[in-house]
Protein backbone atom coordinates (compact mmCIF):
# COMPACT_ATOMS: atom_id res chain seq x y z
CA UNK A 1 0.00 0.00 0.00
CA UNK A 2 1.20 3.51 -0.83
CA UNK A 3 0.71 6.09 1.92
CA UNK A 4 -0.97 9.45 1.35
CA UNK A 5 2.38 11.24 1.60
CA UNK A 6 3.99 8.83 -0.84
CA UNK A 7 1.12 9.49 -3.25
CA UNK A 8 1.78 13.20 -2.86
CA UNK A 9 5.49 12.61 -3.54
CA UNK A 10 4.55 10.67 -6.68
CA UNK A 11 2.28 13.54 -7.74
CA UNK A 12 5.08 16.13 -7.52
CA UNK A 13 7.54 13.79 -9.27
CA UNK A 14 5.11 13.44 -12.18
CA UNK A 15 4.39 17.18 -12.31
CA UNK A 16 8.03 18.24 -12.04
CA UNK A 17 9.21 15.66 -14.57
CA UNK A 18 6.47 16.63 -17.05
CA UNK A 19 7.44 20.29 -16.66
CA UNK A 20 11.23 19.87 -16.90
CA UNK A 21 11.94 16.49 -18.56
CA UNK A 22 14.64 16.15 -15.86
CA UNK A 23 14.71 13.30 -13.32
CA UNK A 24 13.47 14.49 -9.92
CA UNK A 25 15.53 14.11 -6.73
CA UNK A 26 14.55 14.15 -3.05
CA UNK A 27 16.50 17.36 -2.38
CA UNK A 28 14.65 19.32 -5.08
CA UNK A 29 11.31 17.97 -3.81
CA UNK A 30 12.10 19.07 -0.24
CA UNK A 31 13.20 22.51 -1.45
CA UNK A 32 10.42 23.15 -3.99
CA UNK A 33 7.40 21.67 -2.20
CA UNK A 34 5.96 22.17 1.30
CA UNK A 35 6.08 18.66 2.73
CA UNK A 36 7.38 19.77 6.14
CA UNK A 37 9.76 16.80 6.29
CA UNK A 38 13.46 16.33 5.53
CA UNK A 39 14.98 15.25 2.23
CA UNK A 40 15.92 11.97 3.96
CA UNK A 41 12.24 11.27 4.69
CA UNK A 42 11.36 12.09 1.09
CA UNK A 43 14.11 9.66 0.03
CA UNK A 44 12.44 6.92 2.08
CA UNK A 45 9.10 7.65 0.39
CA UNK A 46 10.81 7.50 -2.99
CA UNK A 47 12.40 4.17 -2.09
CA UNK A 48 8.94 2.78 -1.32
CA UNK A 49 7.61 4.15 -4.61
CA UNK A 50 10.50 2.50 -6.42
CA UNK A 51 9.80 -0.83 -4.70
CA UNK A 52 6.23 -0.56 -5.98
CA UNK A 53 7.63 0.09 -9.49
CA UNK A 54 5.93 3.48 -9.63
CA UNK A 55 9.17 5.40 -10.25
CA UNK A 56 12.55 4.40 -11.61
CA UNK A 57 16.08 5.75 -11.98
CA UNK A 58 17.02 6.28 -15.63
CA UNK A 59 20.70 6.56 -14.66
CA UNK A 60 22.83 5.62 -11.65
CA UNK A 61 22.80 8.33 -8.94
CA UNK A 62 20.16 10.31 -10.79
CA UNK A 63 16.75 11.45 -9.69
CA UNK A 64 13.66 9.43 -10.44
CA UNK A 65 11.08 9.46 -13.25
CA UNK A 66 7.57 7.98 -13.28
CA UNK A 67 6.94 4.56 -14.81
CA UNK A 68 3.82 3.69 -16.79
CA UNK A 69 2.43 2.22 -13.56
CA UNK A 70 3.26 5.49 -11.77
CA UNK A 71 1.47 7.57 -14.39
CA UNK A 72 -1.53 5.24 -14.09
CA UNK A 73 -1.73 5.68 -10.31
CA UNK A 74 -1.27 9.44 -10.72
CA UNK A 75 -4.11 9.67 -13.26
CA UNK A 76 -6.40 7.41 -11.22
CA UNK A 77 -5.95 9.72 -8.20
CA UNK A 78 -6.03 12.91 -10.23
CA UNK A 79 -8.55 15.24 -8.63
CA UNK A 80 -7.16 18.68 -9.43
CA UNK A 81 -8.02 18.94 -13.11
CA UNK A 82 -6.71 22.23 -14.38
CA UNK A 83 -9.73 24.17 -15.68
CA UNK A 84 -9.53 25.89 -19.03
CA UNK A 85 -8.99 29.62 -18.84
CA UNK A 86 -11.80 32.01 -19.86
CA UNK A 87 -9.72 32.87 -22.95
CA UNK A 88 -9.47 29.19 -23.93
CA UNK A 89 -13.20 28.66 -23.44
CA UNK A 90 -13.97 31.75 -25.50
CA UNK A 91 -11.63 30.49 -28.23
CA UNK A 92 -13.46 27.14 -28.34
CA UNK A 93 -16.88 28.77 -28.55
CA UNK A 94 -15.80 31.27 -31.20
CA UNK A 95 -13.80 28.82 -33.30
CA UNK A 96 -16.38 26.03 -33.32
CA UNK A 97 -19.37 28.34 -33.39
CA UNK A 98 -18.40 29.80 -36.77
CA UNK A 99 -18.33 26.42 -38.55
CA UNK A 100 -20.41 26.08 -41.70
CA UNK A 101 -21.11 22.31 -41.74
CA UNK A 102 -20.17 19.01 -40.10
CA UNK A 103 -16.95 18.60 -42.09
CA UNK A 104 -15.88 22.13 -41.19
CA UNK A 105 -16.68 21.77 -37.48
CA UNK A 106 -14.69 18.52 -37.24
CA UNK A 107 -11.72 20.01 -39.11
CA UNK A 108 -11.79 23.01 -36.76
CA UNK A 109 -12.15 20.74 -33.72
CA UNK A 110 -9.08 18.65 -34.49
CA UNK A 111 -6.93 21.75 -35.16
CA UNK A 112 -8.16 23.44 -31.99
CA UNK A 113 -7.56 20.38 -29.80
CA UNK A 114 -4.02 20.05 -31.15
CA UNK A 115 -3.33 23.71 -30.37
CA UNK A 116 -4.76 23.48 -26.84
CA UNK A 117 -2.83 20.34 -25.86
CA UNK A 118 0.31 20.46 -28.07
CA UNK A 119 -0.32 16.79 -28.88
CA UNK A 120 -1.55 14.83 -31.89
CA UNK A 121 -5.32 15.37 -31.98
CA UNK A 122 -7.78 12.79 -33.32
CA UNK A 123 -11.46 13.21 -34.11
CA UNK A 124 -13.59 10.29 -35.28
CA UNK A 125 -16.26 11.15 -37.82
CA UNK A 126 -19.77 10.64 -36.46
CA UNK A 127 -20.54 6.97 -36.87
CA UNK A 128 -22.30 6.62 -40.21
CA UNK A 129 -22.94 2.91 -40.02
CA UNK A 130 -26.46 3.70 -38.75
CA UNK A 131 -26.94 6.80 -40.92
CA UNK A 132 -29.72 7.10 -43.51
CA UNK A 133 -29.95 9.05 -46.74
CA UNK A 134 -31.92 12.21 -46.07
CA UNK A 135 -31.76 13.70 -49.56
CA UNK A 136 -30.04 13.34 -52.95
CA UNK A 137 -29.43 16.40 -55.09
CA UNK A 138 -28.37 16.42 -58.76
CA UNK A 139 -27.07 19.73 -60.14
CA UNK A 140 -26.21 20.48 -63.77
CA UNK A 141 -22.81 22.15 -64.18
CA UNK A 142 -22.86 21.82 -67.98
CA UNK A 143 -24.82 19.60 -70.44
CA UNK A 144 -22.37 16.72 -69.89
CA UNK A 145 -21.19 17.44 -66.33
CA UNK A 146 -23.26 16.97 -63.17
CA UNK A 147 -22.73 17.28 -59.44
CA UNK A 148 -24.26 14.65 -57.17
CA UNK A 149 -24.83 15.49 -53.50
CA UNK A 150 -25.72 12.97 -50.79
CA UNK A 151 -26.98 14.32 -47.45
CA UNK A 152 -27.40 11.92 -44.52
CA UNK A 153 -29.60 12.31 -41.46
CA UNK A 154 -26.39 12.73 -39.42
CA UNK A 155 -25.75 15.98 -41.29
CA UNK A 156 -22.90 14.65 -43.42
CA UNK A 157 -22.71 16.07 -46.95
CA UNK A 158 -20.77 14.37 -49.76
CA UNK A 159 -20.58 15.81 -53.25
CA UNK A 160 -18.95 14.54 -56.44
CA UNK A 161 -18.61 15.88 -59.98
CA UNK A 162 -19.34 13.36 -62.74
CA UNK A 163 -19.03 13.49 -66.52
CA UNK A 164 -21.91 11.74 -68.29
CA UNK A 165 -21.92 10.14 -71.78
CA UNK A 166 -24.79 12.21 -73.24
CA UNK A 167 -26.11 15.73 -72.91
CA UNK A 168 -28.69 16.33 -70.19
CA UNK A 169 -31.50 18.87 -69.91
CA UNK A 170 -33.59 20.30 -67.05
CA UNK A 171 -36.28 17.69 -67.55
CA UNK A 172 -33.88 14.77 -67.15
CA UNK A 173 -32.19 16.42 -64.13
CA UNK A 174 -35.59 16.85 -62.44
CA UNK A 175 -36.52 13.23 -63.17
CA UNK A 176 -33.15 12.00 -61.86
CA UNK A 177 -33.59 13.98 -58.66
CA UNK A 178 -37.13 12.71 -58.11
CA UNK A 179 -36.52 9.03 -58.86
CA UNK A 180 -33.23 8.86 -56.91
CA UNK A 181 -34.90 10.29 -53.81
CA UNK A 182 -37.81 7.88 -54.26
CA UNK A 183 -35.33 4.99 -54.56
CA UNK A 184 -32.88 5.64 -51.70
CA UNK A 185 -34.34 8.47 -49.59
CA UNK A 186 -34.72 7.26 -46.00
CA UNK A 187 -32.67 4.09 -46.57
CA UNK A 188 -29.61 3.10 -44.56
CA UNK A 189 -26.33 3.45 -46.45
CA UNK A 190 -25.95 -0.31 -47.01
CA UNK A 191 -29.53 -0.60 -48.29
CA UNK A 192 -29.07 2.48 -50.49
CA UNK A 193 -26.03 0.98 -52.22
CA UNK A 194 -28.06 -2.14 -53.08
CA UNK A 195 -31.16 -0.20 -54.16
CA UNK A 196 -29.17 1.80 -56.73
CA UNK A 197 -28.37 -1.35 -58.70
CA UNK A 198 -31.52 -1.33 -60.84
CA UNK A 199 -32.40 2.36 -60.87
CA UNK A 200 -31.58 2.84 -64.59
CA UNK A 201 -34.44 0.45 -65.48
CA UNK A 202 -36.90 3.15 -64.37
CA UNK A 203 -35.78 5.58 -67.11
CA UNK A 204 -36.22 5.73 -70.87
CA UNK A 205 -33.86 3.37 -72.68
CA UNK A 206 -31.80 6.15 -74.30
CA UNK A 207 -31.14 7.72 -70.86
CA UNK A 208 -29.93 4.45 -69.29
CA UNK A 209 -26.13 5.00 -69.87
CA UNK A 210 -26.28 8.43 -68.22
CA UNK A 211 -28.37 7.17 -65.30
CA UNK A 212 -26.02 4.22 -64.82
CA UNK A 213 -22.99 6.54 -64.52
CA UNK A 214 -24.80 8.70 -61.95
CA UNK A 215 -25.96 5.63 -59.99
CA UNK A 216 -22.40 4.26 -59.88
CA UNK A 217 -21.09 7.53 -58.46
CA UNK A 218 -23.86 7.61 -55.85
CA UNK A 219 -23.06 4.01 -54.91
CA UNK A 220 -19.43 5.05 -54.33
CA UNK A 221 -20.61 7.97 -52.18
CA UNK A 222 -22.86 5.98 -49.87
CA UNK A 223 -20.28 3.18 -49.59
CA UNK A 224 -17.47 5.61 -48.71
CA UNK A 225 -19.64 7.32 -46.12
CA UNK A 226 -20.35 4.01 -44.42
CA UNK A 227 -16.69 3.60 -43.50
CA UNK A 228 -15.31 4.84 -40.19
CA UNK A 229 -12.59 7.47 -40.47
CA UNK A 230 -10.53 9.90 -38.41
CA UNK A 231 -9.33 13.44 -38.83
CA UNK A 232 -5.82 13.97 -37.46
CA UNK A 233 -3.89 17.17 -36.72
CA UNK A 234 -0.64 18.05 -34.98
CA UNK A 235 1.65 15.20 -36.07
CA UNK A 236 4.47 17.76 -35.89
CA UNK A 237 3.93 17.88 -32.11
CA UNK A 238 5.00 14.24 -31.96
CA UNK A 239 8.26 15.05 -33.71
CA UNK A 240 8.93 17.87 -31.22
CA UNK A 241 8.70 15.37 -28.35
CA UNK A 242 11.01 12.82 -29.99
CA UNK A 243 13.30 12.85 -26.91
CA UNK A 244 10.50 11.24 -24.90
CA UNK A 245 10.67 8.07 -27.01
CA UNK A 246 13.47 5.60 -26.35
CA UNK A 247 13.59 4.29 -29.90
CA UNK A 248 12.45 5.67 -33.23
CA UNK A 249 9.13 7.52 -33.36
CA UNK A 250 8.59 6.12 -36.87
CA UNK A 251 6.37 3.21 -35.66
CA UNK A 252 4.21 5.73 -33.77
CA UNK A 253 3.88 7.96 -36.83
CA UNK A 254 2.99 4.91 -38.92
CA UNK A 255 0.34 3.87 -36.39
CA UNK A 256 -1.11 7.40 -36.48
CA UNK A 257 -1.23 7.23 -40.27
CA UNK A 258 -2.81 3.76 -40.12
CA UNK A 259 -6.28 4.85 -39.03
CA UNK A 260 -7.57 1.29 -38.60
CA UNK A 261 -5.30 0.84 -35.56
CA UNK A 262 -6.50 4.01 -33.86
CA UNK A 263 -10.16 3.31 -34.65
CA UNK A 264 -9.80 -0.14 -33.08
CA UNK A 265 -8.13 1.36 -30.03
CA UNK A 266 -10.88 3.98 -29.73
CA UNK A 267 -13.54 1.26 -29.90
CA UNK A 268 -12.03 -0.54 -26.90
CA UNK A 269 -11.73 2.53 -24.64
CA UNK A 270 -14.39 3.13 -21.98
CA UNK A 271 -14.81 6.50 -20.28
CA UNK A 272 -14.18 6.89 -16.53
CA UNK A 273 -16.26 8.98 -14.11
CA UNK A 274 -14.72 12.15 -15.58
CA UNK A 275 -16.04 11.24 -19.03
CA UNK A 276 -12.49 10.72 -20.33
CA UNK A 277 -10.54 7.52 -21.01
CA UNK A 278 -6.80 7.49 -20.41
CA UNK A 279 -4.71 4.62 -21.80
CA UNK A 280 -1.04 4.74 -20.80
CA UNK A 281 2.16 3.24 -22.18
CA UNK A 282 2.19 -0.54 -21.96
CA UNK A 283 -1.63 -0.57 -21.98
CA UNK A 284 -1.30 0.36 -25.68
CA UNK A 285 1.44 -2.15 -26.51
CA UNK A 286 -0.80 -4.47 -28.52
CA UNK A 287 -1.53 -1.54 -30.86
CA UNK A 288 2.15 -0.75 -31.41
CA UNK A 289 1.85 2.36 -29.22
CA UNK A 290 3.60 1.17 -26.06
CA UNK A 291 5.41 4.47 -25.47
CA UNK A 292 2.38 6.70 -25.89
CA UNK A 293 -0.64 7.80 -23.90
CA UNK A 294 -4.07 8.31 -25.45
CA UNK A 295 -6.77 10.46 -23.86
CA UNK A 296 -10.23 10.16 -25.38
CA UNK A 297 -13.78 11.31 -24.75
CA UNK A 298 -17.07 10.67 -26.50
CA UNK A 299 -19.22 13.20 -28.30
CA UNK A 300 -22.62 12.95 -29.90
CA UNK A 301 -25.03 15.02 -31.93
CA UNK A 302 -27.28 14.84 -34.96
CA UNK A 303 -28.84 11.65 -33.60
CA UNK A 304 -25.69 9.56 -34.17
CA UNK A 305 -24.20 7.07 -31.74
CA UNK A 306 -21.22 8.13 -29.64
CA UNK A 307 -18.02 8.89 -31.57
CA UNK A 308 -14.67 9.75 -30.03
CA UNK A 309 -12.12 12.51 -30.01
CA UNK A 310 -8.84 12.65 -28.16
CA UNK A 311 -5.12 13.25 -28.14
CA UNK A 312 -2.08 11.02 -28.50
CA UNK A 313 1.40 11.82 -27.24
CA UNK A 314 4.29 10.57 -25.13
CA UNK A 315 3.57 9.25 -21.62
CA UNK A 316 5.31 12.38 -20.31
CA UNK A 317 2.39 14.75 -20.85
CA UNK A 318 0.34 17.20 -18.81
CA UNK A 319 -2.55 14.89 -17.98
CA UNK A 320 -4.49 17.42 -15.91
CA UNK A 321 -4.62 20.10 -18.60
CA UNK A 322 -5.09 17.64 -21.45
CA UNK A 323 -7.98 15.79 -19.77
CA UNK A 324 -9.70 19.13 -19.17
CA UNK A 325 -9.17 20.19 -22.80
CA UNK A 326 -10.41 16.89 -24.27
CA UNK A 327 -13.48 16.89 -22.04
CA UNK A 328 -14.33 20.54 -22.74
CA UNK A 329 -13.91 20.24 -26.51
CA UNK A 330 -16.04 17.06 -26.57
CA UNK A 331 -18.83 18.88 -24.74
CA UNK A 332 -18.68 21.90 -27.04
CA UNK A 333 -18.63 19.63 -30.10
CA UNK A 334 -21.72 17.72 -28.91
CA UNK A 335 -23.49 21.01 -28.29
CA UNK A 336 -22.43 22.48 -31.64
CA UNK A 337 -23.58 19.42 -33.60
CA UNK A 338 -26.80 19.23 -31.58
CA UNK A 339 -27.53 22.89 -32.34
CA UNK A 340 -26.83 22.44 -36.06
CA UNK A 341 -29.01 19.33 -36.11
CA UNK A 342 -31.97 21.15 -34.55
CA UNK A 343 -31.52 24.05 -36.96
CA UNK A 344 -31.66 21.87 -40.06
Amino acid sequence: MVSERSLEVLRVIVQDYVASREPVGSKSIAERHSFGVSAATIRNDMALLEEEELITAPHTSSGRVPTDKGYRLFVDHLSDLRPLSPAQRHAIETFLGSSVDVDDVLARTVRLLSQLTHQVALVQYPSLSQARVRHVEVVSLSPRRLMTVVITDSGHVDQRVVDVPAETDDELIAELRMRLNETIGGLGLTEAASALAGVSDRFAHHHAPTVEVVANILREQVTANRQEKLLIAGAANLVRTEEDFHGSILPVLEAVEEQVVLLRLFSEMEADQRGVTVSIGRENESFGLGETSILASGYSGLGTSISRLGVLGPTRMDYSSNISAVRAVARYLSRTLGDSGSAS
